[in-house]
């Protein structure tokens, strides 16, 4: 296929969403071109080697709700993807043994009786429900956002489905459904669990990309969508991808290319180009300017719609959704080459509970107290963790004999007290607090370290492009998922400019590394005649 335009589509930001969408579009017949502004592809799904011999996954680091669809699709695992699951979860305690769930029901059990009888027994069925609820929820994570104020036959169709999906659930789990809707994560477990150990852990998945406590109402639901991932037909799997999470977005370029995709890095956009209401190509920072019949943005929805295109374009009631929009990042990431690997307290020597994620999360009142700090526009003394340490799943991402360590951090927040400007003059310490707390679990691990890399919400916005480093493209509150996600006007991916579309993780459905949004929003233009 001719490396010259005319394009078909234009994709602007070669994130993984923008090259899924860009992929299933070429995969059709289409001439597409994507335009990313750094040197890599991947956007916040990237592996670099920072320092030499070690690769980080610099910003997202595990796989779980990347669509199977979208992997069959794209025939993934022929353009070289691997995931390879984690293979526990570890709660380090700086008293006793901590808590690991592992594969193994039976193992898992043993470790939650420790702390509650009663617990160890409810645990599996609180899996299988949410389980059921997940698959509940894939109903509408598969498919365009439903829309409940649409009379077209197609719409109503969709809505009689999901009803009908609903009864099948039962009046048990309907009323779970609606709880999720409304309450907190820890609100809901302590409904299912007594033991503080265990609760703490697992309300975590409610908080990742909002700014929100573990006690906030909304956050339940968060807890679902983490709950909805799945690795080689195994529901609730996380997994790490062989190479990094940008192994992720290589095999998706790959398969881009394949289907005759082009792809451009460097080459970052200034602006889109308009003739009347109808967006007619772009403009890159250099003056060059290209032309395609559609414009496809995998940025988030600010920087869509205030910054490449402006508000002068829009209609001023949508203009006034996106300014509304929430983003209020609030997490960090801190990025260690060691020399030797950790060793905690709670369980000492090398074993199969380091070969998964690890949890610095001890107590619900940890992750309020955390969350408390950052409400006050301070970075959390003690923050929550969530560590996986890649080369012990995959050992050429660090020379032989050391290891790298992935740690995601909340509470960061992009409003800091004085500023967000202010972050450089925080980084540091923001990774030393980081440092601090994983050492008073484990003793010794900053003699360890021979590298790090801090990343401030503020970093990721100036570097990733994360509008106030938030890592969904907005924040997963009930009011914007769905169809407010970005805007009713914009939530199936069209938007209210003629050839101007969104497949970025601020669509629905959301964040995480998944497709979805791109995989979907191509579905959605090869259905509209003239894309």
């Amino acid at each position: 296929m001719s490396q010259q335009g005319p394009w078909d589509a234009i994709v602007v930001g070669g994130g993984h969403n923008g090259l899924v969408c860009a992929a299933l579009l070429a995969k059709a017949g289409r001439k597409v071109l994507v335009l990313e502004r750094r040197h890599v592809v991947g956007g916040a799904a990237v592996t670099e080697e920072i320092y030499p011999g070690f690769k980080y996954t610099v910003c997202s680091y595990v796989v779980s709700l990347l669509r199977p669809w979208i992997w069959r699709e794209l025939e993934l695992a022929r353009f070289g993807l691997e995931l390879l699951p984690l293979e526990c979860s570890f709660t380090p305690h700086l008293e006793g043994s901590g808590l690991c769930r592992w594969p193994d029901p039976d193992l898992t059990r043993q470790e939650i009786a420790r702390f509650s009888a009663t617990d160890a027994e409810r645990y599996p069925e609180f899996g299988r429900t949410m389980g059921r609820l997940a698959r509940f929820a894939r109903h509408f994570i598969d498919a365009q956002a439903p829309d409940p104020a649409s009379i077209w036959p197609r719409d109503l169709a969709q809505l009689a489905s999901l009803g009908q999906a609903a009864l099948e659930l039962g009046d048990a789990d309907l009323e779970i459904q609606r709880k999720l809707t409304l309450m907190s994560a820890a609100d809901l477990l302590d409904e299912w669990f007594e033991s503080d150990a265990l609760k703490a852990p697992m309300s975590c998945s409610g908080i990742i990309g909002t700014f929100l406590g573990v006690r906030s109402p909304g956050t339940a639901y968060v807890l679902l969508h983490h709950y909805m991932g799945e690795i080689d037909g195994a529901s609730r799997a996380w997994g790490f991808a062989r190479g990094g999470n940008g192994a992720v977005s290589e095999a998706i370029a790959a398969s881009a290319r394949h289907h005759g995709v082009v792809i451009r890095t460097e080459a970052p956009v200034a602006k889109i180009k308009m003739s009347g209401n109808q967006a007619t190509g772009v403009v890159l920072e250099s003056g060059e300017e290209i032309t395609a019949r559609a414009v496809v943005s995998g940025l988030d929805p600010r920087a869509t719609f205030l910054r490449l295109l402006g508000e002068q374009h829009l209609p001023p009631e949508f203009a006034k959704r996106i300014q509304r929009y929430k983003f209020r990042g609030s997490s960090g990431k801190v990025n260690l080459a060691l020399d030797r690997l950790p060793d905690f307290t709670s369980r000492p020597g090398i074993g199969p509970h380091l070969r998964g994620d690890i949890a610095i999360a001890p107590s619900i009142d940890y992750l309020e107290r955390a969350y408390d700090e950052a409400k006050d526009g301070r970075f959390s003394s003690r923050p929550y963790l969530n560590v996986v340490i890649p080369s012990l799943l995959d050992p050429t991402m660090a020379p032989e004999g050391k290891h790298v360590m992935s740690i995601f951090v909340q509470y960061a927040p992009y409003e800091l007290a004085d500023g967000p400007q202010s972050w450089p003059q925080h980084r540091e310490a923001f990774g030393d607090a980081v440092v601090d707390t994983l050492a008073e679990y484990a003793p010794g691990l900053k003699e360890a370290i021979l590298h790090r890399q801090v990343l401030s919400p503020w970093d990721l916005e100036q570097e990733f492009g994360l509008t106030e480093g938030n890592i969904f493209h907005g924040e997963l509150t009930l009011d914007q998922i769905l169809f407010q996600r970005p805007a009713p006007a914009a939530a199936r991916y069209k938007t209210p400019v003629r050839g101007l579309w969104l497949c970025g993780s601020g669509a629905h459905p959301g964040g995480g590394v998944m497709g979805a949004p791109g995989g979907l929003c191509a579905k959605t233009m090869l259905q509209q005649a003239g894309v």
